[in-house]
């Protein structure tokens, strides 16, 4: 079956040469016979891309899974990474048995009624993209019928990266029905990407998002809303600049409460999908109340 997807550009890691785009750079399970369709290799693929900054993948096997149950499934994933390179990936949704939702025949049939695509085709087809895509978390695909899914499947590729970046092999525990705490939580990219790099925090306040800051900062911590040459010139091109997206997502955020449901401003999608992205992770931070800053150390390419 032939996937309908709707493909995000490289919002976190992959470069566009464009210097005027909105985009930003960057987004222990059970081994039973139930998950091995959605655990495979990687396919290796030449790129002209060459990485210019972000810190190397450190070699180890890297594990991320969800607390809680959700509709009776909870995500369980994996990454392997040898001589610095991701070699193989592992992504599966297990009820309380270890059995893979692929294996929900009554599930698979309900969610094909009513979006055309069940379980059985997106999680091998998100694995596969994961394998495709390595490190360009931003590259890989959101599946028509399953953009909830997709939307966390790329934050929890990301969160991989990050570990492997760290070294850290302790197993990533996503309290993923826990309502948020009260508290600022906030992300910072290093790397610069156009002159500019993300910061973003969220304010929870009675388990709400109150406020939402996200921008993008130059060396000088100057906000890319007040560069009126960028404004201009990308206006010409998107017919929206910084200073018309960057306060639209923040305002979404609020008003969604919800990263999936925020609303992606036309002619800046790429700035959309990192927002999309790292506030995911802010959430997550959130759910489980560490109010440790989150410093992503974003591989950037270049050709």
């Amino acid at each position: 079956m032939k996937l309908n997807k709707v493909v995000t550009g490289a919002a976190v890691v992959a470069l566009s040469t464009l210097v005027l785009s909105a985009c930003s750079s960057s987004s222990s399970s059970k081994n039973s016979s139930s998950s091995k369709a959605s655990s495979s290799k990687v396919v290796k693929k030449s790129s002209a891309q060459k990485q210019v900054a972000g810190g190397p993948l450190k070699d180890g096997t890297y594990k991320l899974n969800e607390t809680g149950y959700d509709h009776g499934y909870k995500v369980e994933m994996a990454m392997t990474v040898k001589d610095g390179k991701i070699t193989s990936t592992k992504y599966d949704y297990v009820d309380k048995n270890g059995k893979s939702k692929t294996k929900d025949a009554a599930y698979e049939k309900a969610m094909k009624a009513k979006v055309k695509v069940g379980p059985k085709e997106y999680i091998p087809e998100l694995n596969k993209s994961f394998q495709k895509n390595g490190t360009n978390v931003g590259a890989i695909d959101v599946i028509s019928g399953a953009t909830d899914s997709s939307l966390t499947f790329k934050n929890y590729a990301q969160q991989l990266i990050q570990a492997a970046q760290a070294g850290d092999t302790k197993p990533i525990e996503v309290n993923n029905t826990g309502k948020m705490k009260d508290g600022t939580y906030t992300l910072e990219e290093k790397n610069y990407f156009n002159g500019y790099r993300v910061v973003f925090s969220i304010t929870v306040k009675d388990g709400k998002i109150t406020q939402s800051n996200y921008d993008n900062i130059n060396k000088d911590g100057k906000s890319k809303t007040l560069d009126t040459k960028y404004e201009a010139n990308m206006k010409k091109v998107n017919k929206v600049g910084p200073k018309e997206y960057i306060p639209e997502l923040n305002k979404s955020l609020v008003a969604k409460q919800s990263p999936a449901k925020v609303d992606v401003v036309s002619g800046a999608t790429h700035s959309s999908d990192t927002f999309i992205l790292y506030a995911d992770q802010l959430v997550n931070a959130a759910q489980n109340g560490n109010t440790n800053k989150i410093e992503v150390d974003n591989i950037v390419y270049n050709n």
